[in-house]
């Protein structure tokens, strides 16, 4: 077969998850702030579903990376659960299952080929630092989580050599406290916008502790992982684009710009200014995040926002929030996923490519996560039993087609990773939209390899498609 869009040498062809999404609550000794939520409101939850037994990762890990190797990936991106790895959250003393456990799924990454990515924090802070002390909006907070980073790095930086400080961290803010879609479900502007700057703090200080332990030789790398978003006006109009910027420096360069620039985006600071909402720094913490930037960059994309000037009335009862610069915009047309509410726009990969390109010093960078959740796969089942998710298949040529335009063109772009290699479970969604190319039976956990299991093997072994 003749190959048209052909990608780099050493490309990754990969797949991620999540402790938390992936593992079980087994053995672990702690609670995430999502274990908690599942137990005192399991109704919020999809089908009742919490995160008990996921995809039973903790114990079929074997089984899984050896299913993950036969589709074909060079790589596997996880998370390392606060939760389960550190027994005393003060002191940093560790819970040897836990330890015993992430070095048998990291030894069994490399021995099926597979280079580990470790994610550090995916939406899973214990509970009772945010019972203790108000979670990430403490600054005591963002040095504990410091002391359980080290404790990473000296256990396992050994073997694994790429590190990413936080997933998609804007998720923290936004669900957690404006737009109640994780626990506890504040509406709170100005705690939202300290939240924004102590995690941005919390991935300087990692980053710092990395270079100072020496984990930046023999080839260690560490990153974060951004979910971008880019913002498109509704218009050229003057109007709609300053709301697009507004909303972009909100949702998105409040990381990317301190992640790799060293300091935030002067429209959001200004506006945080006038607001009086302007979140409580140091010169010295400020220095951290200066001189504490990123080796590469981790993008999860799976939609664009749209946006428009302010039309609708503004809700004073609520406080500060964002959305006073901007409105969401539908954009006539639009192709949706209707299972997840999600337009679908590839066209997006390319200016993704071409904004870090241009504006982002062309930093080393991959997708960590693109996919496409769906409602019911079990009605594409065939004869054989297999999941005929074609439309996964489409989804991601299209991407990849606009990505590979954009590397032609110069973006330092290294790797694509979907979410996600086995079906797993996604927060109150639990496992509504499967993503997987592989599908889990939540009666029986017996896994099969989808269609799309079977194409993604061709691909990396043609190196494209």
């Amino acid at each position: 077969m003749s190959i048209q869009f052909k990608f780099l040498e050493n490309f990754w062809w990969g797949s991620a998850t999540s402790g938390p999404q992936s593992e079980g609550r087994f053995n672990k000794k702690h609670d995430s702030v999502f274990d908690h939520w599942f137990d005192i409101e399991p109704e919020a939850f999809f089908d009742g579903v919490g995160p008990n037994v996921a995809s039973n990762f903790y114990n079929s890990h074997k089984e899984d990376l050896a299913l993950v190797k036969e589709i074909g990936l060079n790589s596997f991106r996880t998370s390392i659960q606060w939760t389960r790895l550190i027994k005393d959250f003060e002191t940093g003393e560790v819970d040897e299952d836990g330890v015993r456990f992430y070095n048998e799924v990291i030894d069994e990454c490399i021995e099926n080929g597979l280079l580990p990515v470790m994610n550090l924090h995916h939406f899973d802070l214990p509970v009772e630092l945010y019972h203790q002390y108000g979670g990430w909006e403490s600054k005591h907070v963002v040095d504990l989580f410091v002391v359980f980073v080290k404790k990473c790095f000296e256990l396992f930086g050994d073997r694994v050599k790429y590190w990413t400080t936080f997933n998609e961290p804007i998720v923290v803010v936004e669900g957690e406290y404006l737009y109640q879609f994780h626990y506890p479900k504040l509406v709170d502007g100005k705690k939202a916008v300290q939240v924004l700057y102590n995690l941005n703090l919390a991935s300087a200080k990692v980053i710092e502790v990395f270079r100072a332990m020496g984990c930046d030789k023999d080839g260690g790398k560490i990153g974060i992982v951004l979910n971008l978003t880019p913002a498109y006006p509704r218009s050229n109009g003057e109007e709609d684009v300053r709301a697009a910027q507004i909303g972009d420096s909100f949702f998105n360069t409040s990381f990317l710009d301190p992640a790799i620039k060293g300091h935030f985006p002067e429209i959001l600071i200004e506006i945080l200014e006038k607001d009086n909402v302007m979140w409580k720094s140091t010169e010295e913490e400020l220095e951290i995040i200066k001189n504490n930037t990123i080796d590469f960059l981790g993008v999860n994309y799976y939609q664009p926002r749209r946006v428009k000037a302010k039309e609708s009335e503004i809700d004073e009862s609520k406080g500060w929030m964002p959305d006073k610069y901007f409105d969401n915009y539908e954009m006539p047309g639009r192709r949706m996923n209707p299972y997840r509410g999600w337009e679908i726009y590839p066209e997006c990969m390319y200016d993704i490519a071409i904004n870090i390109r241009d504006n982002y010093n062309n930093i080393p960078w991959y997708i960590s996560e693109n996919g496409m959740g769906v409602e019911g796969e079990e009605k594409y089942i065939n004869a054989d039993g297999i999941i005929e998710d074609d439309y996964r298949i489409d989804f991601y040529k299209e991407h990849l087609e606009y990505l590979h335009k954009g590397i032609s063109e110069g973006s330092n772009c290294f790797g694509y990773h979907t979410w996600t290699p086995i079906d797993c479970w996604s927060w109150s969604n639990a496992y509504k939209n499967r993503y997987g190319f592989i599908a889990v039976d939540l009666d029986t956990q017996r896994k099969t390899i989808k269609k799309s299991g079977r194409w993604i093997k061709e691909v990396v072994e043609n190196n494209g498609f």
